[in-house]
């Protein structure tokens, strides 16, 4: 019998009561070390394995699982497949043209490409075997790496390619969060490639080549901006209304890593805006799975500052807005 969203949306609201908390994060904080933090998860019902990396990795193999069972319609989260058919296209070029046989262990799961078709086709330089829109920047790509060695024009292309087809996919699935949540997102990745490439020193040409042309950014002036430095964008892009990039750049002078809070903290709360308040389609399945990506990158935060023993009140100012 197929599946309906009036009884996926049940499930998931049933499942997202399992999400963590800010309780549930501030008892992970006060874990002493590492082995205690792994030990409080599994102890939580979060994942399970030997160290802090596999008990993740069996947390999200489980999430995908559940999504793919209740999901009437799978391909709502082709947008954040690509994103890893992607990275893994980068690892398996680079790893190819230095002839290093561990990067395998770096591919991501899931994906709408398997590993080995990825492999295949930068070993046999045959790229018929990807969709569609990754063929021509995924040649261009690998032509620019073995030409030229220039990893960061190759990425680029990819890169773009990415976010024009996410901004794609988002349009014609007519979701109004999905189109926010991207053209958001793709604002933001916007705005980082053109802060470091004012830091870097990178040319026009290279911008040209990496930025995506969106409603609300305009990219000749940041593009203009960037060339002068990073004082002259940053002067530019605090001077812009949208997608609260005034707020952003605020918080970007006070340090990158406010900035990539903030840029975190918007999009989520564009997620439980939309997704939580809903009651039918697929934005309840959308915002659960944000949620739980959102879920990882704190414990990844919590783990992080543990592991290196940085004081619990940094920990804290870093984690960002959660789901649950």
């Amino acid at each position: 019998m197929a599946l309906s969203y009036e009884f996926s949306i049940g499930s998931v609201r049933a499942r997202e009561t399992a999400l963590f908390n800010k309780t549930d994060l501030e008892q992970l904080l006060v874990c002493k070390d590492v082995g205690e933090l792994c030990t409080m998860l599994t102890d939580k019902g979060y994942g399970s394995g030997d160290d802090f990396a596999a008990i993740v990795e069996s947390h999200m193999k489980d999430v995908w699982a559940y999504l793919r069972s209740v999901a009437p319609d799978f391909a709502i989260f082709t947008p954040f497949l690509i994103q890893n058919d992607v990275h893994n296209f980068k690892v398996v070029l680079k790893g190819t043209m230095s002839a290093r046989s561990y990067y395998t262990a770096l591919l991501l799961s899931p994906s709408t490409v398997e590993h080995q078709v990825m492999i295949d086709a930068v070993e046999h330089r045959d790229m018929r075997a990807l969709p569609e829109w990754m063929q021509a920047p995924a040649e261009k790509a690998y032509d620019l790496l073995a030409h030229s060695g220039d990893a960061k024009a190759s990425d680029a292309v990819l890169d773009k390619a990415l976010m024009k087809e996410m901004l794609r996919f988002a349009q014609d699935f007519r979701s109004a969060f999905l189109k926010e949540y991207f053209q958001t997102t793709v604002f933001y990745n916007n705005i980082k490639i053109a802060l470091r490439a004012a830091r870097t020193g990178a040319d026009k040409n290279y911008l040209k080549a990496a930025l995506v042309r969106l409603d609300g950014f305009d990219r000749d002036k940041v593009t203009a901006a960037a060339v002068k430095g990073s004082d002259a964008l940053t002067d530019t892009l605090s001077k812009t209304g949208s997608y609260g990039c005034k707020q952003a750049m605020e918080a970007y002078k006070s340090s990158p890593s406010d900035f990539e809070k903030f840029v975190d903290d918007k999009l989520m709360t564009l997620a439980k805006e939309s997704c939580k308040r809903s009651s039918e389609g697929a934005e309840p399945l959308l915002g659960y799975y944000l949620g739980e990506e959102a879920q990882k990158k704190a414990l990844n935060i919590i783990y992080s500052g543990i592991k290196t023993a940085a004081d619990r009140e940094i920990i804290r100012e870093r984690l960002r807005e959660i789901y649950g």
